[in-house]
């Protein structure tokens, strides 16, 4: 009967995780294994030659615009996970410890916010801020601190990290929040306690204890940063390609595909070898600190 019983409930558990893993099947490892055969196939005139290859990649790895445009991509994320962060943190500190039971609902409701309008809404409203006849612009002539519009607020990289640091703040302070209720506060009593400053309490103990939020948010904010599209071509003015772009021009107005998806295959990957080095990193760096 136990048997019976456990086959039963398997069954019935199966049913209940096959629609959404035939979901998840069809709308992300189709399209992936899709660009993963691309990747290995060669380009003919507006066709692709479905033969086995390996120049798209020999090619990827030896173009030196390939290179100067991963390491921009990369230098970019980092600055705008940094920044994110950095200043996520201390928003997520006065959520968890600063305001009122009662009134966390409230805050976290405000934090969502920006999620209300689509994010090619928000970057437009960033190209509209620091444009020459933007806002800030406007209200440094109205203060004359400045004579004339500046021009290089942008089509930049600094115009960027801002833009993609303000999209993604919200998926960066809501771990670090999760991450810093569940510490127990008798551990920072104890701390206390024992004669340590407040500053030495969060070192030694609120900062490794939220470690898995850090990391959680900077993982969240860097992988979809080094892929981002619109932000480069909107805010960047197509001066400051990024990698998507790279791989966009490939697949559209050249009409590379197999080009393209080896692009994208071989950003993936090196994507995916950083994250895991700063995973395991951090987990160094906890077994050191404990």
């Amino acid at each position: 009967m136990s048997v019976t019983r456990f086959d039963a409930e398997a069954r019935q558990g199966l049913k209940m995780v096959s629609p959404p893993l035939i979901y998840a099947v069809l709308m992300l490892a189709a399209p992936l294994m899709t660009i993963l055969a691309y990747s290995f196939f060669r380009d003919g005139y507006l066709e692709v030659v479905r033969e086995f290859t390996l120049d798209n990649y020999r090619t990827v790895i030896a173009d030196p615009v390939f290179h100067k445009i991963m390491l921009r991509s990369l230098l970019v994320a980092m600055l705008v996970t940094l920044a994110t962060v950095v200043l996520a943190f201390p928003v997520a500190y006065f959520l968890s410890f600063m305001v009122r039971q009662e009134r966390k609902s409230m805050w976290l409701f405000l934090i969502t916010i920006p999620f209300w309008t689509s994010y090619l809404i928000r970057v437009f409203l960033w190209k509209a801020i620091l444009a020459e006849n933007g806002v800030v612009n406007s209200v440094l002539l109205q203060l004359h601190i400045i004579s004339e519009p500046l021009s290089n607020l942008l089509f930049n990289v600094q115009a960027m990290v801002i833009t993609l640091a303000h999209a993604y703040a919200p998926f960066a302070i809501l771990p670090i929040y999760v991450a810093l209720e569940k510490i127990d506060r008798s551990l920072l009593e104890a701390g206390r306690d024992l004669g340590e400053s407040r500053l030495m309490t969060f070192w030694r103990v609120t900062l490794p204890l939220a470690m898995p939020g850090v990391v959680a948010a900077t993982l969240i904010v860097f992988i979809p940063t080094i892929g981002d599209y619109v932000t480069p071509e909107l805010i960047g003015g197509g001066k400051v390609p990024m990698v998507a772009n790279m791989v966009q021009a490939n697949m559209l107005p050249l009409d590379n595909k197999p080009m393209g998806s080896a692009l994208a295959i071989t950003a993936m990957l090196i994507v995916a070898a950083i994250s895991l080095v700063f995973i395991l990193l951090n987990r160094r760096f906890l077994k050191v600190r404990q």
